[in-house]
C-alpha cells in the first residue's frame, strides 16, 4: 500500500497499536533511524542555486554527529532540561543541528528571521531564553544588524553562539563582530561544535514524551505572537503520523525538498523530521528556500537533477511555479506535494496537476497540533476543496457550541461548526495563561479538545472542509499578519473614528492586507494620506494596507462590534471584478456566504463567448462559483 487510502485504512492502524513502541523522544527518533540507515544521504545543502549541482551532503551517520556536537556543545555552556535555546537563523544545515541537537539537551525556541528588533526581544525576554544562536554578520544579510542592538534589552541572556555563512563559501574569512555586552559570552559555533566529540552525547539524560521539546511562535511577520509549548511526545507523535500516512514515499531512497521555513513547523516537521525519522534525503535549497534568488525560476532543473519525490509549500508558491515552464526538464520523478496554510484556489490544481502530473494533497494543521492534523490520503481519493481526513492517532470533529462557547453536540455529517483536535500530538497550551483563555472545549468525554478557531464540515467518509475562521488574522504568502497591528495603528490617527483591517484575495499572495477607515466627523482626508500614516506607523511592511478605503458608516454588529464579514465579501466581490475587469471581461458579482458551504460567486458574464476565459480567471481563486 502506498500510503493511507481512507478513514479505514486509519482506523486499521490504530486498532493495531502503530504508535505502542515510539520513542520517547525527537534525539531518540532520529538516532534510531541514523543507526539503521547510517550510510544513506540524510542532509544536503547548496548556498544557491548556482552552486546546486555542488551541494555539501551528510549521511546519517554524520547527521547524527554533528547532532550530538551540537547537543554537547549546549550542555558545555551549562544548559539542561530547563533551558531555552533560541534561534533566529535562516535555512542552513545548522539550523538543523541546532534544533534536535538543542532538544536533546533543553527547549529549543524558533524565532522568525523577519520580525523587527524590539519584537524579537520582547519574546526572547517572555520565554526567558539563556542561549541565543543566530547569524554573524555577512555581506548582504541582515540579522546581525537587527539583533545586536536588543542583546543588551534581554536579561536571561548568557550565551551568544553565531553561525557565519562564511563557512560556507571556500576561501572566505568572517567579518568581525563587535558590540557584544559584557555579560554574554561569545562562541563562533563551528569552532565550538567541532571542539565536541560526536560520538554520543556528553551528558545523556533520560528524557521522557512529557518533557518540553519547543517552543514555536504562532503568527508571522507582524505583531507579538504567542509561545506554544510542545513535548518531545507532540513532535513524536505527530512525525509518526506522518510518517505511516505518506507509507513508503517517505522512506529510504526519496529525496525531500525544503523550501518552507524551519522557524515555521511545516519546514521542521513535514520537511525536517518526518522524513529524518524515516531514512529519507533532505534537500535544503539555498537558506532563504523559495524566497531565494532563482529557487523558482529554476525548480524544475532542480527536480530533474536532485530526483526530487516531495515538496511541501503554499498555494502562492504552486501559482508561481505555472509561470515556470518545464521546458527539457526531467520530472518523473516527482510523486506529491503537500499544500496546505490557505485553501487552494481550484483553477490552480486542475492545471498544475495537468501540465506536471504531480499528486497535490491539500492538508491542514496548526502549530497548536504540532503540525498536521488532516491530509488527503495519498493512496486513496482526493477531494478538490478538502484538507482530508485525520491523522491516525488524533481525533478530529466539528462540534456546535451554545453562545456562551460550551459544547452542545457534535455535527452531523455535512453540518457546519467548530473543528477541535485531541490526540498526543496537541501542544501543552501557551506560555502566558491570559492567551489560554478559551483554548480547551469540555466535551464531556474526559479528553482534551483543542479548539482550532477554524469553522468547517466533515461529510460521511470523514473528509472535513473548512468554511471560515474564526481568527481574522490575513494569510499573505502563508504568513499571518494580525490585522490588530493595522488597526491599533490606523487608530493613532487623529482623525480615524474606526479602523477594519481584512484580507483582499490575490492570485498570487493568496491574501493582501486591506483597510477601511471611518473618519471622525467633521474631518477631510484622502486615501493617500492615510497610506502615507500607515507606511509611517506600521513597522513591519507585510503589513501596510495595499489600500485604505473611506466609507461613512463603519457595518456594525447588533452589539455595535464591527462586522467583518460584510467587509470581507466586499473585497472578494471588487478582487474578481478587479481581475475580470483587467482581461476586459465585462461581469457583474455577487458573493454569497455561508456557514455551511463557506464563500460562493455568482457571476454573470455580458459576452458568452468569453465564459472559458472567466472561469480560468475565477479559478485561481479558492472560491466555489457559477457562471451565468
Amino acid at each position: 500500500m502506498t500510503g493511507i487510502a481512507g478513514l479505514h485504512d486509519i482506523e486499521t492502524v490504530e486498532r493495531d497499536g502503530a504508535f505502542t513502541h515510539a520513542p520517547a523522544s525527537t534525539y531518540e527518533l532520529i538516532r534510531r533511524s541514523a543507526e539503521k540507515h547510517a550510510d544513506l544521504p540524510a542532509l544536503s545543502f547548496f548556498l544557491s542555486v548556482a552552486a546546486h549541482r555542488t551541494p555539501e551532503r551528510w549521511s546519517y551517520a554524520e547527521l547524527l554527529r554533528d547532532v550530538n556536537r551540537t547537543a554537547n556543545m549546549f550542555a558545555r555552556m551549562g544548559a539542561n532540561k530547563d533551558t531555552v535555546i533560541a534561534y533566529i537563523l535562516p535555512n542552513l544545515p545548522e539550523t538543523h543541528f541546532v534544533i534536535w541537537g538543542g532538544e536533546a539537551t533543553g527547549i529549543v525556541m524558533a524565532i522568525n528571521p523577519l520580525l523587527e528588533g524590539p519584537s524579537i526581544a520582547e519574546l526572547l525576554s517572555e520565554a526567558g531564553a539563556t542561549v541565543l544562536v543566530t547569524l554573524a554578520p555577512f555581506p548582504g544579510t541582515d540579522l546581525w544588524q537587527k539583533v545586536q542592538p536588543i542583546l543588551a534589552d534581554v536579561p536571561s541572556l548568557k550565551d551568544l553562539v553565531l553561525v557565519d555563512l562564511a563557512n560556507h563559501v571556500p576561501g572566505m574569512k568572517g567579518m568581525p563582530v563587535e558590540g557584544v555586552p559584557d555579560h554574554i559570552r561569545l562562541h563562533d559555533f563551528e569552532t565550538a561544535m567541532q571542539a565536541e566529540s560526536g560520538a554520543d552525547l556528553m551528558a545523556p539524560r533520560m528524557i521522557g514524551s512529557a518533557d518540553k521539546s519547543s517552543f514555536f511562535c504562532t503568527g508571522g511577520t507582524t505583531g507579538a505572537p504567542k509561545i506554544a509549548m510542545r513535548r518531545h511526545g507532540n513532535e513524536v507523535a505527530n512525525a509518526l503520523m506522518n510518517a505511516i500516512v505518506f507509507g513508503p514515499s517517505m522512506g529510504p531512497g526519496k529525496v525531500i525538498f525544503c523550501g518552507l521555513p524551519l522557524f515555521h513547523v511545516n519546514g521542521a516537521m513535514v520537511t525536517g523530521l518526518v522524513p529524518f525519522s524515516q531514512g529519507a534525503h533532505v534537500i535544503l535549497g539555498t537558506p532563504q528556500g523559495y524566497r531565494g534568488t532563482d529557487v523558482v525560476k529554476r525548480f524544475w532543473e532542480l527536480v530533474s537533477v536532485h530526483r526530487i519525490n516531495f515538496f511541501s509549500g503554499v498555494p502562492t508558491l504552486y501559482s508561481s511555479l505555472l509561470d515556470v515552464p518545464i521546458g527539457e526538464n526531467d520530472i518523473s520523478s516527482l510523486e506529491f506535494g503537500i499544500c496546505g496554510a490557505a485553501p487552494m484556489p481550484v483553477e490552480v490544481f486542475r492545471t498544475f496537476e495537468a501540465r506536471t502530473g504531480l499528486r497535490i494533497l491539500e492538508g491542514y494543521g496548526l502549530t497548536e497540533g504540532t503540525c498536521v492534523s488532516g491530509v488527503n490520503p495519498p493512496g486513496g481519493e482526493r477531494r478538490l476543496g478538502s484538507i482530508g481526513i485525520r491523522l491516525p492517532g488524533q481525533k478530529m470533529k466539528a462540534v456546535v457550541l451554545d453562545e456562551a462557547g460550551r459544547y452542545l453536540r457534535d455535527c452531523a455529517p455535512d453540518e457546519a461548526g467548530l473543528i477541535v483536535i485531541s490526540g498526543p500530538n496537541v501542544f501543552d497550551g501557551y506560555l502566558r495563561p491570559e492567551h489560554n483563555r478559551g483554548l480547551w472545549i469540555d466535551l464531556g468525554d474526559g479528553e482534551k479538545w483543542l479548539n482550532t478557531g477554524d469553522l468547517g464540515r466533515a461529510d460521511a467518509d470523514g473528509y472535513f472542509w473548512l468554511t471560515g475562521r474564526k481568527k481574522d488574522i490575513i494569510i499573505r504568502g502563508g504568513h499571518n499578519i494580525d490585522p490588530s497591528v493595522i488597526e491599533e495603528a490606523l487608530h493613532r490617527h487623529p482623525d480615524v473614528h474606526l479602523a477594519a483591517a481584512v484580507g483582499r484575495p490575490d492570485a498570487y499572495a493568496g491574501e493582501v492586507p486591506v483597510a477601511y477607515v471611518q473618519l471622525k466627523d467633521g474631518a477631510a482626508r484622502d486615501e493617500g494620506s492615510l497610506l502615507a500614516f500607515a507606511h509611517t506607523a506600521i513597522s513591519e511592511r507585510a503589513a501596510v494596507p495595499k489600500h485604505i478605503a473611506i466609507i461613512d458608516v463603519m457595518p456594525l454588529t447588533g452589539v455595535g462590534k464591527i462586522f467583518k464579514p460584510e467587509l470581507r465579501r466586499r473585497e472578494i466581490g471588487s478582487a474578481i471584478y478587479d481581475e475580470l475587469a483587467t482581461a476586459g471581461i465585462e461581469a457583474t458579482v455577487q458573493v454569497e456566504d455561508s456557514q455551511a458551504r463557506g464563500i460562493a460567486l455568482s457571476v454573470k458574464i455580458a459576452d458568452p463567448s468569453r465564459h472559458a476565459d472567466a472561469a480560468g480567471i475565477i479559478g485561481r481563486f479558492p472560491f466555489a462559483f457559477s457562471l451565468a
